[in-house]
């Protein structure tokens, strides 16, 4: 199993580093040529791709590889310039709505990748129907994540935010099924798996928890978001520090009672309660960015954001998980319980980490009426400015000779 698990990291290593490296590229030509076709261009490019991949034969393993990293780069160029489209047809509490209808499916695509991908792969006999059938990216945004140049720190404090998640829900996503299964086993419900392919229901009831909790969560977070600025400004960071925290608690039950229910841990998982904590902030934390960064730069923020919060967050995360429970792991018998052991109490980093997040959303709290009202009354001439013109710079706007005059 370990080869094939080291395979699994790479394959995820060369994706989200294609992804987090391209993103920056598309951000600064989404501010400046026309997004349509960016955001076009590169929806053809991952179809292709994909579809492409699942013909490729096992002695021809590399190009598969290849194949990812030119997935993860269409897949930055349409992740960093939907939003930004959203934000240019759309306002205020309109643009949460259609923010929430838009985020919904990065849980249900993800779901749906973990449903149709087995499904098929089963179905069909081969993985490469996986690559055929699996609607994933078509359906997902991806996120919105970290970074920007200015001193809007409520931007930098909500994209550390992001990044919590981002780090949380790519271990969780790479792992669950498999702990899971590890957990089926010491409880005496499955035998062990000695030889792959290795059939398990979990991969489905993960991704169809995944689905449920990822629509519900995202629609209550933007409905509770748009009834709560109504009397507090500050509302957007704190429901997604409120997320954060509450996402915790049941993050660790559903750790620590995996040893005596799997009943209990599909219940209070970072599957159910857990999974639905975490979806409320993706339509949220995309409205934070849009609000706090001026028009003429959001495509490159959000580039910035997704550059960080994917380096920092599920790029590693999975890989860092791996390594705990391997370390872990050597300290224990080797048996199935030593195996599940050391996973479960790796996941352990991932309960601080979601409580961090809290903390980063908090503290954006404390700044985002500030920065917002920053962006907002900006000078004309600065939001209109040619892209080499410094989009927080503190001087007259008359003084440049390229500002706009207004007439009387």
């Amino acid at each position: 199993v370990r080869p094939s698990l080291s395979l699994l990291l790479l394959w995820i290593a060369v994706f989200i580093l294609c992804f987090l490296v391209s993103a920056p590229f598309f951000g600064y030509l989404g501010d400046r040529y026309n997004r349509k076709v960016i955001l076009s261009a590169g929806i053809v490019l991952w179809s292709s791709v994909t579809l492409g991949s699942s013909f490729i034969t096992e002695s021809h393993s590399w190009i598969f590889f290849v194949s990812r990293g030119l997935v993860g780069f269409g897949t930055a160029s349409y992740s960093t310039i939907a939003p930004t489209i959203i934000a240019d047809l759309f306002e205020k509490d309109q643009r949460t709505s259609v923010l929430s209808v838009f985020y919904i499916f990065i849980p249900v695509g993800s779901g749906l990748g973990y449903v149709l991908s087995s499904s098929a792969t089963q179905t069909a006999g081969h993985w490469h129907w996986a690559f055929r059938v699996n609607p994933y990216s078509l359906l997902e945004s991806v996120t919105n994540t970290y970074f920007f140049w200015c001193d809007s720190r409520s931007f930098i404090w909500s994209s550390l935010g992001v990044t919590a998640m981002a780090f949380v829900t790519g271990a969780l996503g790479l792992w669950v099924p498999l702990f899971l299964d590890r957990a089926q086993v010491v409880h005496d419900l499955v035998p062990p798996c000695l030889q792959e392919p290795c059939r398990s229901p979990n991969s489905l009831i993960f991704g169809g928890i995944t689905i449920a909790t990822g629509i519900f969560g995202v629609i209550t977070g933007a409905a509770v978001a748009r009834r709560y600025k109504k009397i507090n400004t500050k509302a957007d960071p704190l429901i997604c520090a409120v997320g954060m925290f509450s996402s915790a608690p049941f993050l660790y039950l559903s750790i620590m009672l995996a040893a005596q229910s799997i009943i209990a841990t599909y219940v209070s998982i970072f599957i159910a309660l857990g999974e639905f904590f975490l979806a409320l902030n993706w339509a949220i934390v995309a409205d934070i960015l849009l609000y706090v960064v001026v028009p003429k730069r959001q495509s490159t923020a959000v580039s910035l954001q997704i550059f960080v919060s994917h380096l920092l967050g599920d790029a590693g995360s999975p890989y860092l998980t791996g390594v705990i429970s391997d370390a872990l792991h050597t300290r224990q018998n080797d048996s199935h319980l030593g195996a599940f052991r050391s996973l479960q109490y790796s996941f352990i980093l991932c309960v601080f980490i979601d409580v961090l997040g809290g903390g980063f959303f908090l503290l954006t709290a404390l700044h985002v009426e500030e920065d917002r009202e920053e962006a907002q009354n900006l000078p004309l001439g600065t939001h209109l400015a040619e892209p080499d013109v410094p989009v927080c710079s503190n001087t007259d706007p008359g003084s440049d000779p390229r500002a706009p005059k207004l007439q009387t």
